[in-house]
């Protein structure tokens, strides 16, 4: 089978600034009449999620693709329809829908324009931007109470936006992840903010947001290690189930050999990063009692695409996290 070709940047960067909107409403492909109808059926229903074991969040990107599904004032109803207190990854301009209804962000995007992930700590070269934008995320956070800002070590390639270029060793990259971090962690501190750094599979060339081939971060053990030479206690893994499913597997296990650096969590169905139904391969009710076990008090983001009615898959996967 022929390797899956590395998406161009601006593949990227356009499904995630709006311009691919025809792309991401046909990947997400439930009607607007079909959702509005399954929202009205279940508009009466109990809570999804009751149980308060596990604190959920959703991923507003996911939601609302290039604009053409749920808005900020949609999202936060369905959210506490739900039962649901966190609405995530979303920018500054959002956050007053937040707080008007009660909702927190669990964690915040870190103000790379873009594709965030491109670009990151592992290159010395966007070190400036990206401390910068990050920092100024930290305090954005600490002003609104909310818990944890997003970070990414960054494409391997010398130059993020070039896979012809030079690539950067998993040595000197985690080095210079390291230093980068130690740069701003002590502002985190002081603010009481957790900055996430988030593992990513690199297998999945499909699609712009399914798998992100040249990433650096590939390894959960490679960016759990980041967090721990870094020494600070704001310094968190973003453990991704379906990432890790995909590069590493031994979820369970790898949940209970990294407790002591995990800051969020996200779900998705693999393969194919859609609902968490039976057409997918990770058995997620055990993997949220894990994190009950493991003491996790964190958030758990639903960062699934939907391929059907969104408010079904979502109350399904509320539904299954909710051990």
């Amino acid at each position: 089978m022929q390797d899956n070709p590395l998406p161009s940047p601006f593949g990227r960067r356009k499904f995630l600034s709006g311009a691919g909107a025809a792309a991401g409403a046909a990947i997400v492909g439930a009607s607007a009449i079909a959702a509005r109808a399954d929202e009205k059926a279940r508009a009466d229903e109990k809570s999804a999620s009751s149980h308060g074991r596990i604190k959920q969040s959703i991923v507003f990107w996911c939601f609302n693709v290039a604009g053409e599904m749920w808005d900020i004032e949609r999202t936060c109803q369905v959210a506490k329809q739900l039962g649901v207190t966190s609405i995530e990854l979303l920018g500054t301009e959002h956050w007053p829908a937040l707080k008007k209804h009660g909702l927190t962000c669990a964690i915040a995007p870190n103000g790379m324009p873009g594709a965030p992930f491109m670009k990151g700590f592992n290159n010395p070269k966007y070190h400036e931007e990206v401390i910068g934008r990050t920092t100024k995320m930290i305090d954005d956070c600490a002003d609104a109470g909310f818990p944890s800002v997003i970070a990414f070590t960054g494409f391997k390639f010398r130059d993020a936006d070039d896979p012809k270029s030079e690539v950067i060793s998993l040595e000197e990259g985690r080095d210079n992840c390291v230093a980068g971090f130690k740069k701003i962690i002590g502002h985190a501190e002081k603010r009481g903010v957790n900055i996430c750094i988030e593992h990513l599979n690199s297998r999945d060339g499909s699609h712009p947001m399914k798998g992100h081939p040249g990433y650096q971060g590939d390894d959960v053990d490679y960016v759990a290690d980041i967090c721990r030479r870094v020494g600070s206690p704001r310094m968190k893994l973003l453990f991704d189930i379906y990432h890790v499913q995909i590069m590493n597997g031994d979820v369970i296990r790898r949940l209970e050999q990294h407790k002591d650096v995990i800051g969020h969590i996200h779900t998705a169905g693999n393969p194919g990063r859609s609902e968490l139904d039976d057409n997918q391969e990770i058995n997620y009710p055990p993997i949220m009692r894990k994190l009950v076990e493991i003491g996790y008090t964190g958030y758990v983001g639903q960062e699934f695409i939907p391929t059907r009615a969104p408010l079904a898959g979502l109350e399904q996967a509320v539904r299954l996290c909710d051990v």
